[in-house]
Order: C-alpha cells, then sequence, then structure tokens
C-alpha cells in the first residue's frame, strides 16, 4: 500500500504521484505574513494563500507552515514538494537557525521540527536567496551566468546564483551583504547606528526601509516612513529628495563592493524599496566610480515576480523529476 492507503496501481495514486514530479509548493516565511503558492511545471501559479504570521511563538510558526502547505495540497488533493523560504540560514554545522530577524527562530531545529510535521522531506533556504533563485530561474536574470539578488525591504539581505544554482557557501551566509559596513564611508557616516545583529554601521542600518527613514529622521527631526519619504519628494520635497539621494549613494557603494567581489552579470533588486523607480536611472552611474574595471557598467533590474519571487524562489528549490536542475518548460510572458 502507498501513502493514504491506495494501491500503486490505483488511478488516484498514479495522479498523485505525477502531481509530486510536476508540482511544487513554495512558501514565504516572513515576519508578519506567510505566503503560499502551487506552481505547476511551466513555472505558472496555480494555487495561492496568504495569511499573517505568528510573533514571537515558534511552536505558532511551525504550525502556521504547515498550514498553509495542507491548504494548497487541499485545492489539488495530492502531495506535493515543498520549499521554504525563511529569515536567516540554516547553520551547516548544527542544523539550528541563524541570523534571522525574526529572533524567535534563532537557535530553533526549523528544518527538522517542520520535516517531522509534515512527514516528509522538506527544502529550506535564506528569503533573499529564494528571491534571487527565482529570477535566475524564469524571471528578470534569466540565462544570465551569475546573478546578485537583493532584498531591500525591513532588512537587507542578498542570495547568489551561478549557472542556475543557488550558492550557499560552509557558514550558510552566501550573499549576506547587509552585515558587512558600509564601504567608502563619509566622515559624517563615520558616527554609525546600531544593528539588531549586535554590530553597527551595518549596510542594513542605511539602506533598508527603516535605514532610510532613520537617517532622515537624523538630518530633518521629522519622522517618515521609506514610503512617505518617496511621495514627498515627488511632491517637491528638498530634505525628501535629498534622503533618497543619500540612500541610492550608500546603496551604490554597497553594490559596487559586491561587483568588485563577485562581477554579476546582472543584480536584481527586490523588497519595497525596489519599487523607487529612481534607483534604476541613477544607481549605474553612481556605482561606477566605486567599480575597479575601466569599462563599469552594471546591469540592475527590477524583479519580473515582484512580491511572488519568495514563494516562486522556495519552489524551485527541488530539482525536477529527473534530478536536474529546474528550468520552466514556457515561463509566462
Amino acid at each position: 500500500m502507498s501513502e493514504g492507503g491506495q494501491r500503486k496501481g490505483d488511478p488516484a495514486a498514479l495522479a498523485g504521484a505525477a502531481c509530486a514530479k510536476t508540482m511544487r509548493i513554495g512558501i514565504d516565511l516572513g515576519g508578519t505574513k506567510i505566503e503560499g503558492a502551487l506552481l505547476d511545471r511551466t513555472g505558472a501559479i496555480v494555487a495561492r494563500h496568504r495569511q499573517p504570521a505568528p510573533r514571537n511563538d515558534y511552536r505558532a510558526t511551525l504550525a502556521a507552515v504547515a498550514d498553509v502547505a495542507a491548504l494548497l495540497e487541499q485545492s489539488i488533493g495530492a502531495r506535493c514538494t515543498i520549499g521554504v523560504g525563511m529569515p536567516g540560514s540554516l547553520a551547516p554545522a548544527t542544523g539550528l537557525v541563524q541570523n534571522a530577524n525574526s529572533t524567535w527562530l534563532n537557535g530553533q531545529p526549523f528544518h527538522r521540527d517542520l520535516e517531522t510535521l509534515l512527514g516528509r522531506s522538506v527544502r529550506c533556504a535564506n528569503d533573499a536567496n529564494c528571491f534571487a533563485l527565482s529570477e535566475a530561474t524564469d524571471g528578470a536574470a534569466a540565462g544570465a551566468a551569475c546573478v546578485f539578488g537583493v532584498i531591500l525591504g525591513t532588512g537587507c539581505g542578498g542570495g547568489v546564483v551561478i549557472d542556475g544554482r543557488l550558492v550557499d557557501g560552509p557558514h550558510g551566509i552566501t550573499g549576506e551583504w547587509g552585515h558587512t559596513p558600509l564601504p567608502w564611508p563619509t566622515i559624517a557616516e563615520l558616527a554609525v547606528p546600531p544593528c539588531w545583529c549586535g554590530r553597527a554601521g551595518c549596510l542594513e542600518t542605511w539602506v533598508s526601509g527603516p535605514g532610510l527613514a532613520a537617517d532622515h529622521a537624523r538630518v530633518t527631526g521629522t519622522r517618515l516612513s521609506g514610503e512617505d519619504i518617496a511621495i514627498a519628494a515627488a511632491n517637491g520635497s528638498q530634505d525628501a529628495q535629498a534622503s533618497l539621494a543619500r540612500h541610492a549613494h550608500r546603496l551604490a557603494r554597497g553594490l559596487a563592493m559586491i561587483v568588485n567581489i563577485l562581477d554579476p552579470a546582472v543584480i536584481v533588486l527586490g523588497g519595497g524599496l525596489s519599487e523607487l523607480p529612481h534607483l534604476y536611472a541613477v544607481l549605474p552611474a553612481l556605482i561606477a566610480p566605486y567599480v575597479f574595471s575601466n569599462h563599469a557598467a552594471v546591469t540592475i533590474r527590477p524583479p519580473r515576480w515582484g512580491a511572488t519571487s519568495g514563494v516562486r524562489g522556495a519552489a524551485w528549490l527541488w530539482p525536477d523529476s529527473e534530478g536536474q536542475s529546474t528550468v520552466p518548460l514556457a515561463p509566462e510572458t
């Protein structure tokens, strides 16, 4: 008997087995929401579910992720592969979560516990890694040999994909540029702000959404969100325009450091701040003086899949049914 009490020759059992080979579930575990999507073999989303994420409760978080997976599988009546994008990463030496800004996950065996709860193998990866994998697979950087995916939201993360494969080093921290110092700081930037990670002056404190808002408040004395700063700038506020200019220059220096080390063919921006259109206009020229090359042309693109890149990348963590890298047959247009 196979799983669920069905005989191996039963049509229902065969249909379920076929689905498991061609349908993938991706789940994006965020600090405030959990989103899941069911993808077919072409990369089309055939079902979605979104719900609030528990906060400061590890067990409730596990249960919520499992519930999202169960709801998606119920929509087609079969078990599928499951990939999860998560804050932080899994330390290879211990399998425990590290570096998550959803701090109640840190030090927990999230991967093992989730597999036990779901009764099957699960693939987990950092949420920024999932974003990069999504955009490199069938998104804004499809076909590029080396891709750096950037998350600019409540935090600041990155992921690296080379030749279609996610790179995650021996410490599980490849792409964690958000917790490196702001390069080439000005005198005014030497008074570095503290970071939640326990250090100070991390790129995340400068170029994330909260980093932009904090800089604007320090300089102007007015507290505005990143979105409100962008609106004020569009309405002619010189203070807001100056804040966006400082932010872009800091982001350019951070990305130039990545170009000098990794030299990606394409950089894709994600997260809430990736919706700021001026970044794509100004960043290449701002990056160029810091790149160690006589021809510093850097390609920076907005994401093809926007807010759904996280769940799509989590789904693509599983190889295809023949064990090869996942490449959709007919990407959506």
